[in-house]
């Protein structure tokens, strides 16, 4: 249930909704530039979870849930936009961006295991209800989240994240090799996956003007998979997408029992995940508003003036009809 103080924010975020988008966000950007941005870590099952937190902290949680192989930082173009009226809190997962990343012979890097930290530094936080923001693997860890705890989850934000087959696409063939016989195809799984190029492919996609992508995203990216030990770490993980897969359909029956509302920004030109995810996403959720964006998989990058006012009139709407 949405709090009564998020009435002030949400007859203010009903007035942008009347203007262009991109417009809206410029006009507020500058405020919520000016919010200062905090750097924390904070102990989690023994581990030091790093992440970024802005904004008033009694005002309406967004609990923002980033991809491989990223981090909080992905998050950036939110918190220069959104900050100065919802409150920001991006974790790092164990194995990613600044927090711990113990060996994985010490360590079980799963989805589980990563969904079960993130938990529990919500309630280290005390974060007890907010808006879920998922992207990628953002997407199987708040899941996790919700099925467990469908009280804390107000609203949803689906940016790139699958919970259904359609969405995984002809790169998804192959990665079911390596699920089904590790052994043997974990090398070129390795030599794929966590490549230069695969990085830069995730960034770049079918988008038909690779020279507007800025190749520091890749380049910064592939420095992190190239950390000693990160290897291991992520073809642990990636075999343990395919638990990810396995409950799709109990993640389905979830959406369509609690139709949360929800928002679905989808970047076209991603090269993992098919736009066809969105159609699925829309049986599940008729209520769902849906934009497609000229984007790619990292599509906060792509348009974050877009992206930030979608939120702030999506947010302004639902926290509207909650107060009353």
């Amino acid at each position: 249930m949405f709090k009564l103080r998020w009435l002030a924010a949400a007859t203010a975020c009903l007035g942008l909704a009347m203007i262009s988008p991109v417009h809206a966000a410029s006009v507020v950007q500058g405020a919520a530039a000016d919010a200062p941005v905090y750097y924390r870590s904070v102990k989690v099952d023994g581990l030091s979870i790093f992440y970024r937190e802005a904004g008033p902290p009694d005002a309406p949680t967004l609990l923002l849930l980033h991809g491989f192989p990223s981090s909080s930082r992905m998050f950036d173009p939110l918190f220069a936009r959104l900050a100065d009226r919802y409150h920001l809190v991006a974790p790092d997962y164990p194995g990613f961006g600044h927090s711990d990343a113990p060996d994985a012979k010490e360590f079980s890097y799963t989805f589980d295991h990563l969904a079960e930290v993130t938990r529990h530094f919500t309630e280290v936080l005390g974060l007890h209800h907010y808006v879920l923001y998922v992207q990628d693997y953002g997407g199987p860890i708040g899941m996790r989240l919700a099925v467990e705890h469908p009280e804390r989850v107000d609203a949803l934000i689906i940016q790139n994240a699958v919970a259904h087959e359609d969405g995984l696409g002809p790169l998804w063939e192959t990665r079911r090799q390596f699920w089904k016989d590790r052994a043997a195809n974990e090398a070129a799984l390795r030599a794929n996956f966590l490549s230069l190029a695969a990085t830069r492919q995730r960034h770049i996609g079918t988008n038909p003007h690779p020279d507007t992508i800025n190749p520091d995203r890749w380049t910064d990216e592939f420095a992190f998979l190239s950390r000693p030990g990160e290897a291991d770490i992520q073809a642990d993980l990636f075999y343990s997408y395919q638990t990810n897969v396995a409950s799709y359909p109990a993640w389905q029956a979830w959406l369509r029992k609690h139709q949360p509302p929800t928002l679905v920004v989808w970047g076209k030109y991603d090269p993992s995940f098919q736009v066809a995810e969105v159609a699925a996403d829309q049986r599940d959720l008729p209520k769902a508003e849906v934009h497609v964006l000229d984007a790619g998989h990292f599509a906060l990058y792509d348009k974050p003036d877009e992206i930030a006012a979608l939120i702030r009139s999506f947010l302004g709407r639902v926290t509207s009809a909650a107060a009353q």
